[in-house]
């Protein structure tokens, strides 16, 4: 594999180009330093139109999510309705199951669903998103699949179609099961996704309180107060306290997961202090417009010797105000490139870095076909190809 490298000094934009040899980033490691400090045993935060990440501590460890586990249940419901497979008018039965284990007499997080009644597919997702309600995830597992384990594995595919690599279900209410794992940057995957995905479906997650059988309770997220607008937290033995949170002010907006955390309030004023960060330390820059060529990666054999590279969005990054980092970047792309190579064809990928931290990757396109050579041009090459190998 070609690697090519690219470095960025913020301040005056200009890059040189460089050719060798690059480890994949997911191959680090070794503990990086992190731009803030933070009481989290696992964090990560990024931007979401960027994709940039701010912060990344551990944040493919996993860790039991208790509770931040219902953010898959609702994304399988999300889908659902988004489908037409299930309406928002929809009703399910409460069954003695449900009840037993999720409703009153569980003594855990609960929309108070009484036992043989029947309740809306709005309103479970209102019990689930506003209470965490664990009768509420259960009524819904059991009339969209007839029982829990079988909505579950509805849960861990979908789970795997949006690439949480790191994730795995057991149950639909996140209570304590040794098999119920996930990581800090699955948990940012799923909430942007629900995001971006659901808009209007997510607004629920914003609700301040929510009555269900004459029990009126608060939204149990405490950072609706101080301005974001989702998603969760949980509490598991051996993990702490944990959360995951978007917000959007000025019109930007962040996703944060953390977890080991000591207690509630620490959990919370380490929260806004990486949300805070993240907002009011930060601006945006444009390192390439969509379009433009970035680099030309080497075709052998072809009518030309080189293809000009391209991202078909803008290529921006998210970076401090006050003493920016110098960025690099790397070009990846197989190598050796064969002809034909057409316009538009998806050739590699550009990752920014700052210092040895990943802070985004975006794919690279052709920017013009290149079509065989003459047999003099495809000797020359194989001869240059050869001598590459060996070096």
């Amino acid at each position: 594999m070609r690697t090519s490298l690219i470095a960025f000094v913020i301040a005056s934009f200009t890059c040189a180009l460089f050719i060798g040899q690059a480890s994949p980033v997911h191959a680090l490691s070794v503990e990086l330093k992190q731009p803030i400090e933070t009481k989290a045993a696992k964090a990560y935060l990024i931007e979401a139109s960027t994709g940039t990440v701010l912060l990344a501590k551990k944040d493919t460890e996993t860790f039991a999510p208790a509770s931040l586990a219902k953010l898959m249940t609702l994304e399988v419901v999300f889908d659902a309705v988004s489908r037409g497979e299930i309406s928002l008018e929809t009703a399910y039965p409460v069954s003695e199951f449900a009840w037993r284990t999720g409703g009153a007499p569980s003594r855990t997080a609960t929309m108070f669903a009484a036992l043989k009644s029947e309740v809306p597919v709005a309103d479970l997702i209102r019990g689930i998103a506003v209470q965490t309600a664990n009768d509420g995830c259960l009524i819904i597992a059991e009339g969209m699949s007839g029982s829990e384990a079988r909505f579950v594995e509805r849960m861990n595919r979908r789970a795997t179609e949006l690439g949480l690599t790191g994730s795995q279900f057991a149950n639909a209410t996140g209570l304590p099961h040794p098999e119920n794992r996930s990581t800090p940057r699955d948990l940012v995957t799923l909430a942007k996704h629900l995001h971006s995905r659901y808009p209007d479906l997510y607004e629920t997650f914003r609700q301040p309180e929510f009555e269900w059988n004459k029990i009126l309770q608060r939204n149990r997220n405490p950072l609706l107060s101080m301005g974001a607008d989702g998603l969760g937290t949980g509490f598991a033995e051996g993990d702490g306290y944990a959360l995951v949170a978007s917000i959007e002010r000025n019109g930007r907006r962040l996703f944060l997961a953390i977890s080991g955390l000591a207690t509630d309030k620490e959990r919370t004023e380490e929260a806004m202090k990486l949300l805070n960060w993240g907002l009011d330390g930060f601006e945006m820059r444009t390192l390439f417009k969509s379009g433009e060529v970035i680099a030309d990666a080497s075709v052998y054999g072809g009518a030309q010797s080189t293809v000009p590279l391209k991202a078909n969005a803008p290529v921006e990054v998210y970076v401090p105000i006050n003493n920016p980092d110098r960025l690099q970047a790397k070009i990846t792309y197989a190598w050796p490139l064969r002809p034909p190579v057409a316009a538009e064809q998806a050739i590699g990928s550009l990752a920014v870095f700052s210092g040895e931290r990943p802070l985004l990757t975006v794919p690279l396109y052709a920017n013009a076909p290149v079509g065989q050579g003459t047999l003099r041009q495809r000797a020359l090459d194989a001869v240059l190809e050869a001598l590459f190998f060996w070096l």
